[in-house]
């Protein structure tokens, strides 16, 4: 029987973290870091400030096809390749989302990878671990707090409270909070308004968290938060309840990137954690750029497939932290890709030729995706037990008539080992691009709607996007109120390339219809909800949380 992935991570024999960041050269001082136990630290900005000249490293977008239950280890090929750099001999540091509690409570899992291709301590980056999302959690119900207050005594600033659009937030997957009547007794009972509850992960404040440069940065972005409209249809911002000191007080300690280790010892930046079918979906732009000016190879992933992952990286995250990637990795499984040819999750043990064939036009879309960036792709090949050498040669032989490189993987049970290969591959493509290359899908300067419509068409291959007048004109206040340059976030399914999560594949000529447009002020990105898509998620009928536990030992048990 194989062990599980928190029986691994407890036998990991972890290095003490000053030895894992001497391994990229930081200092063991005080001002270079500051532990958080044994094996975490926080790297600290009078550290980071004089690294500012140094040579940028080679940044690798780790992305997958469009995701399916049978799964696809974006995290754990972020890891694996990681470990497959430094085994090779380059410097090579791997940057991460944190886990949100949500997930890991209901189906979803960790986020700290599997098998032999993780970063630990695995309980606490799946639990609390430094307690980044605990402070943002904070600071956005700090918000919430102050604008029901304001309202209370007297609403100078002529709140309209059928017009609140900030809602409340919590890390954990709770369906029951979603809409929820609040001020219906006590002292509050006059002032009864409709509110609601969102998962940490989907607030403003993380996207703001992770893509604020520095702490000034922050608080401007924080004070810029769009939370209301007045009588008169005029917007109210959080620098007009002065929230921005406060709320940058709670973030204080949280800004500052975590450093742990992976299985074999070698450094990974762990912080932030925006969802991406809802937002970003990328770690802290501080932490990339961290990792940019202390390593020579930067590894991160982007969240879901490629058409929401990233998309969203290249056109938001890099547009907005300058940076470039140099190679990106496209991760995909002849499980998903039969999945995807229409076998069912429980036939997938059997060899399956034909749906493979299938299958592997979802794979091509994505391939195509990217080169639209100006970005060379591989793919690697994420190796599972039930594979077969004609499965494994089929989807090989179709990237090479793509003229694609591809890469078998077998980082879960062999580590860095697993991934030499495409270490090697991924190195050879990094240190041929040309930076110039790299191009954004669209132009800051076209219309909102022309840039919702690019994506849908060029990404998606939608035959076009639908909206009610309502959102058309919504869009057009946006821009005259200043925001039309501001990129766009789509909202949808991450389970197809079209709004139908049934639709498998690579559907094209349909219709994205947008359900609704929201102002991210502060973040600097238009929301555009597509679809029926949840931004506070809900327990499955058997959740994980049935399975977590403390054993005799009062070790913890059912993490995954």
């Amino acid at each position: 029987m194989s062990k599980s992935d928190i029986q691994i991570a407890r036998e990991a024999k972890m290095k003490p973290i000053n030895e894992v960041l001497a391994k990229i050269n930081v200092p063991n001082e005080p001002e270079a870091f500051s532990p958080m136990g044994r094996h975490i630290a926080k790297i600290n900005f009078e550290y980071l400030d004089k690294l500012k000249n140094e040579k940028d490293g080679k940044l690798i977008l780790v992305t997958a096809i469009t995701p399916t239950p049978a799964g696809e280890g974006k995290t754990t090929v972020s890891v694996g390749l990681n470990d497959g750099l430094n085994k090779i001999g380059k410097k090579s540091i791997v940057c991460l989302r944190e886990p949100s509690l949500g997930p890991s409570f209901g189906m979803k899992g960790g986020a700290a990878g599997g098998g032999y291709a993780q970063v630990v301590p695995m309980e606490q980056i799946n639990l609390h671990f430094t307690g980044d999302f605990h402070a943002i959690t904070s600071a956005h119900n700090l918000l919430s707090a102050l604008i029901d207050n304001h309202i209370y005594w007297g609403n100078k600033l002529n709140i309209d409270d059928k017009k609140i659009v900030w809602k409340r937030v919590m890390d954990m997957n709770d369906r029951a909070l979603r809409a929820i009547n609040i001020n219906i007794k006590g002292a509050s009972k006059n002032f009864p308004r409709e509110d609601g509850f969102d998962i940490t992960v989907a607030s403003e404040v993380m996207a703001i968290f992770c893509l604020s440069n520095n702490l000034q940065d922050l608080e401007k972005r924080i004070g810029n938060i769009t939370i209301a409209y007045n009588n008169n249809n005029e917007p109210i911002y959080a620098k007009d309840l002065n929230a921005q000191g406060p709320m940058t007080v709670l973030l204080k300690e949280a800004i500052r990137p975590n450093v742990t280790q992976t299985l074999e010892n070698n450094p990974a930046l762990i912080h932030g954690g925006p969802f991406a079918n809802i937002a970003h979906g990328c770690n802290s732009v501080i932490a990339t750029k961290a990792a940019l000016k202390l390593s020579d190879y930067i590894v991160t992933e982007a969240g879901f497939g490629a058409d929401l992952g990233a998309e969203k990286f290249m056109d938001i995250k890099c547009r907005k932290a300058n940076i470039k990637p140099s190679c990106v990795v496209i991760v995909a499984t002849v499980r998903a890709l039969k999945m995807h040819g229409g076998v069912e999750k429980e036939n997938l043990k059997n060899e399956n030729i034909e749906a493979l064939k299938k299958g592997l036009v979802n794979l091509e879309r994505h391939i195509n995706n990217v080169k639209k960036f100006g970005v060379e792709a591989i793919v690697a090949i994420n190796h599972f037990v039930m594979d077969t050498e004609n499965e494994i040669k089929v989807l090989k032989e179709y990237c090479n008539n793509l003229n694609v490189k591809v890469s078998e993987c077998t980082h879960w049970a062999d580590g860095g080992e697993g991934t030499k290969d495409l270490a090697k591959k991924v190195v050879e493509i990094s240190e041929s691009s040309n930076p110039d290359n790299f191009k954004f899908l669209y132009d800051e300067n076209e219309t909102l709607w022309n840039k919702i419509e690019k994506i849908a068409k060029e990404i998606y291959k939608a035959s076009k996007i639908t909206a009610e007048k309502n959102v058309e004109e919504q869009l057009k206040k946006f821009e005259k109120n200043g925001y039309g340059k501001l990129p766009v976030c789509i909202a949808k399914t991450q389970y197809s390339f079209s709004i139908d999560p049934k639709l498998k594949g690579a559907p094209s000529d349909h219709e994205i219809p947008i359900r609704e447009v929201r102002l991210s002020s502060g973040a600097e990105f238009i929301v555009v909800i597509c679809g029926s898509i949840m931004t506070m998620p809900g327990l499955p009928r058997v959740p994980a949380a049935d399975s977590i536990c403390l054993n005799n030992k009062g070790e913890v048990e059912g993490l995954f």
